[in-house]
Order: structure tokens, then C-alpha cells, then sequence
């Protein structure tokens, strides 16, 4: 059964009904994606990787020329978003947009940013492994929304599309150099050689936040990844905020699941304090 509906979201300022209309018309996340988010775990009525993610988002904003709120006003809105809503454990999200402008792609020359945070209450993990399909759109390492939560995610449903069309439950990009990239909307990492290992930032991937943890704590390293690769892994998972995946097959080829490793990653990602 689903969970129920968080029933209150913060929007700028106030805590409204979740189901208040409360985006404009004219607001350009809506009409042209115009705009970031993030999304976090909740954890004993606190968002432990609130920080890193306040610090991705502000990176984000420099990235697109978008007025940053300031990390004190989400710090303080989500406390009180969480208690309206009887939250300790779970996720939320933050969607940030240039505001409302005049029509056409120039931004207004004094945005007036829309704020949302949302949250969800905790749902459980999928334990099942997935199979990738390697996408034909091919990543392009300079792009310069790589590294940037958008709104905008045409490039990845159309990629997740593809590879439901296939059989497949996601998609794994690779660059038009033929370097692995990441999946629509997760980290890559691998086993190889009994390392486990993950693409660089230059293969033009988002730098996630657990895949961030998992390099500083020593778990993993990063290793350029190629295609011809794919044959000598001895396992591979997708990792997001809030999951962690076990991959089953990338194509034809199948892959080894280490339920151990996946025990271990997932206890440190997700359940360690």
C-alpha cells in the first residue's frame, strides 16, 4: 500500500495545503524547466545531508545565474515543513525556480525565485536488481548542465523510454567518447579487479552526494569506465539519495549481485547515523 500524502508543502514563505494551487502561470520552472531541486533523505526528524546538498544546490544556482535563497532559509523552513506535516523519517524535496517572467527564453532582469519544499514520508527500498540498457543518446562531457540538478529532465525520460521499450528498467549513458557515464537518474559504480569504482566528473556526470560520501570515506574510487569493460564486472549498482540498486544486467550481460557488498554499501549510505 502507498503511503499517505504528506499533507502540507512550503512555498516561499508559508505553509500551505499540499493541494493549494500555488504556482503561477507564468513561473518558468513550469513553463521551461527553468530551475533546480534537490532531493534528501529525512532521518530521525533531520535531513543529515542537508549541508552537502545546500552546498550542490548554491553551485547549481552560480551555474544558471539564479538568485540563491540563502541556506538559513531552507535550514529554518524545513524543520517547520517536517513538523506540520508529523515527519521524522522519509525524504524531501527542494524545487527551485527563476519565477515568474515574460514570455519567451530571456530571463526577467530581477528574478523573483519560486521556493518549494515538499516532502514524502518514508517508503521502502526496492530490493529487486534492475537491467540497464545502454542508451543510444550519448553524453556530452563539456555540456554544462551536467553537473546541475535541472527541472529539465527531457534527455533522461527519453532515455528511460528507450530502454522500457527494451526490456529494460534504465538506461546507462555513456559519453561519444564511449566512456561510461551514469544512468538517468543515479550514480554508476562497479566492481573491477575487487575494486569497487565509479566514472570521474569528467565523463560529464552529476557529482552525487552518496557517490561524494562513498569516495571520502575510502569505499570507492573513481576509474574511467569504457563499454568494453561491462564483461569484467563482478557486480555494479545504482546509487541516488535515498536508494541503492543492484544491477542484474547491462545488455546481454549478466552481472554477479554480492548481496554481501550491497549489504554493506547500503548500511553505510542509508542506515549508519
Amino acid at each position: 500500500m502507498a503511503p499517505t500524502p504528506c499533507p502540507f508543502l512550503w512555498l516561499n514563505d508559508q505553509l500551505l495545503p499540499a493541494d493549494s494551487p500555488a504556482i503561477m502561470a507564468q513561473d518558468r520552472g513550469f513553463l521551461l524547466g527553468d530551475g533546480l531541486f534537490e532531493t534528501m533523505q529525512l532521518r530521525h526528524g533531520a535531513a543529515p545531508r542537508l549541508e552537502a546538498h545546500l552546498a550542490r544546490l548554491e553551485d547549481g544556482c552560480h551555474t544558471l545565474r539564479l538568485p540563491f535563497p540563502g541556506r538559513d532559509t531552507i535550514r529554518q523552513a524545513l524543520p517547520h515543513l517536517m513538523a506540520a506535516n508529523s515527519l521524522t523519517d522519509g525524504s524531501a524535496r527542494l524545487t527551485l525556480t527563476r519565477g515568474p517572467g515574460p514570455r519567451g527564453l530571456a530571463p526577467p532582469v530581477r528574478p523573483h525565485t519560486t521556493l518549494l519544499i515538499t516532502t514524502a514520508p518514508p517508503s521502502e527500498q526496492s530490493t529487486t536488481p534492475v537491467r540497464l540498457h545502454v542508451s543510444t543518446q550519448r553524453r556530452d562531457r563539456q555540456a554544462v548542465l551536467n553537473r546541475v540538478k535541472s527541472l529539465n529532465a527531457l534527455p533522461a525520460i527519453l532515455a528511460r523510454m528507450e530502454a522500457r521499450e527494451k526490456g529494460a528498467d534504465d538506461a546507462l549513458w555513456l559519453t561519444h567518447e564511449g566512456e561510461i557515464a551514469e544512468a538517468t537518474a543515479a550514480s554508476f559504480l562497479a566492481l573491477l579487479d575487487g575494486q569497487i569504482v565509479t566514472p570521474p566528473l569528467s565523463a560529464g556526470i552529476l557529482p552525487g552526494i552518496s557517490r561524494g560520501r562513498l569516495l571520502a570515506a575510502g569505499l570507492c574510487t573513481e576509474r574511467l569506465l569504457t563499454e568494453a569493460d561491462i564483461p569484467k564486472f563482478q557486480g555494479a549498482w545504482l546509487i541516488t539519495a535515498l536508494s541503492l540498486t543492484p544491477v542484474a544486467a547491462i545488455g546481454t550481460q549478466a552481472l554477479p549481485l554480492q548481496p554481501e557488498q550491497t549489504g554493506r554499501l547500503r548500511h553505510f549510505l542509508y542506515d549508519a547515523s
